[in-house]
């Protein structure tokens, strides 16, 4: 049960480190995710919390040094290429809601449009802008000119940068941005004939192809379109488990379009049950009750999250609670549960099947579930979301997920950060057929659900 629970502390060092050895009992502590479920959450009393302090807590402190969760930046995973900060923060701006978009200025325009120009001519070496920056913000512009209300659509300085800049870009973008960015010819004038014409390379970039362009013109998708096209292209890249079946700018292009398009009922049902049996149907543990916690997955930056700590005293009174998420997630990029265990020593990395050990556990009903594990399709696209900036629709489906399952009565509780997401989730919750939810405005307010009569 240990392993399950636990990392080994770093070995002790040779004479004059300032780590001493780790007695055996400090080794068998139970750590980050064991509680006892009598109702008393104790740890031996302070003399026996002192002395571990003092046997073990220098060891910790070491770890400390190389991942300290006050610098969620150490977790990020290594090898992601970095996004072009110029054009990422155009993105920032762009690719957002028809009310929350604020249009550039000329200046501002001109400076992300060059940039692009010379990135793509192989001018920016150090900081090239990605495919996906590319898609994201081009779907953006797109979407705006089609149908967001006059007053975030192109301003003057943006169509006059443009006039300015597309005769040149058209001769050095890739043809699926160039379709991006005038997928029907009405945009950019004689410089826009890519477009219509473009269908894609292979059976899964085709299917993308004719989906992005509803999306594009402001449309929507069907259940069974949004998981056509999922399983078709995750996994995704480097990370996932084979090469890119699409274009990078397509798919990124997919996703923001669909978060500025407002996702429907139905398309976010689609994310939420994508891969609901990637890895086989999920195991079933054998407790009488289980709550799921999905907060954000991209963590906090600004305040405390004690999601983590009221789990784990629910956990010693006997409710059994699972928690899902990430190590490092865009676009906060802030501290997350996985981060917190991870310094505390815990096994962040678990199956759904140790999971469920550990939840049936008398003297443990804790468990976290990295994304790495519990869905690979969905965390091999961490590098894209950063590119596209903005959070896309599986920002609000991941949180809503049954990793493991219970015998008994299950609730789950998803937080979320902006104002229109409350419907949603809790929607998502009763597809999900639990007994009770909660989706709760992170820090601030909330609201319940109760879906059975008698809760």
């Amino acid at each position: 049960m240990n392993s399950l629970l636990l990392r080994p502390l770093p070995s002790a060092t040779t004479s004059g480190s300032l780590v001493g050895r780790v007695s055996p009992a400090a080794q068998r502590r139970p750590g980050a995710v064991a509680w006892p479920r009598d109702g008393r959450c104790r740890r031996g009393g302070v003399a026996a919390a002192g002395a571990w302090m003092e046997e073990a807590g220098t060891a910790v402190l070491e770890e400390a040094v190389r991942r300290n969760p006050a610098l969620s930046e150490s977790y990020r995973p290594a090898g992601l290429p970095r996004p072009n900060g110029t054009v990422l923060e155009a993105q920032g701006r762009v690719c957002t809601g028809p009310e929350q978009t604020r249009p550039l200025g000329e200046e501002q325009a001109m400076r992300v449009l060059d940039t692009i120009l010379r990135s793509a001519t192989g001018e920016l070496k150090d900081e090239p802008v990605s495919s996906a920056q590319l898609g994201a913000f081009f779907a953006g512009m797109t979407i705006r000119a089609n149908c967001f209300p006059e007053a975030t659509q192109w301003s003057e300085g943006e169509r006059r940068a443009m006039s300015l800049f597309w005769p040149r870009l058209v001769h050095v973008l890739p043809p699926e941005v160039k379709f991006i960015a005038d997928p029907e010819g009405t945009i950019m004038g004689a410089n826009g004939l890519t477009g219509p014409r473009y269908i894609g390379q292979g059976t899964a970039e085709m299917r993308l192809v004719g989906a992005l362009r509803e999306v594009l013109a402001g449309g929507h998708l069907g259940y069974e379109e949004i998981q056509c096209v999922l399983k078709d292209v995750l996994p995704f890249g480097s990370m996932g488990a084979s090469s890119p079946s699409v274009s990078e700018a397509l798919l990124a292009a997919f996703l923001i379009g669909q978060r500025m398009n407002r996702e429907t009922d139905r398309e976010l049902k689609g994310y939420c049950l994508a891969f609901d049996d990637e890895l086989g149907p999920p195991p079933i543990a054998d407790v009488n009750s289980l709550t799921h916690y999905g907060e954000p997955y991209d963590g906090n930056t600004r305040f405390f999250r004690s999601t983590l700590f009221v789990a784990a005293v629910r956990a010693c009174y006997g409710e059994a609670c699972l928690l899902h998420g990430v190590e490092w997630m865009p676009p906060k990029g802030g501290i997350t549960e996985g981060q917190m265990l991870k310094f505390m020593g815990a096994n962040t990395h678990l199956s759904p099947t140790q999971a469920k050990t550990l939840l049936e556990d008398k003297d443990t009903g804790f468990a976290y579930l990295n994304l790495q594990e519990a869905c690979p399709p969905l965390y091999s696209i961490i590098g894209l979301r950063e590119h596209i900036k903005k959070r896309p629709p599986l920002a609000t489906s991941e949180k809503v997920q049954q990793f493991v399952r219970a015998r008994g009565r299950e609730s789950m509780v998803a937080g979320f950060y902006h104002v229109g997401y409350e419907d949603p989730l809790l929607m998502l919750m009763r597809r999900r057929t639990v007994h009770a939810g909660l989706v709760v405005k992170v820090s601030i307010f909330f609201s319940f659900l109760s879906c059975h009569e008698g809760l």
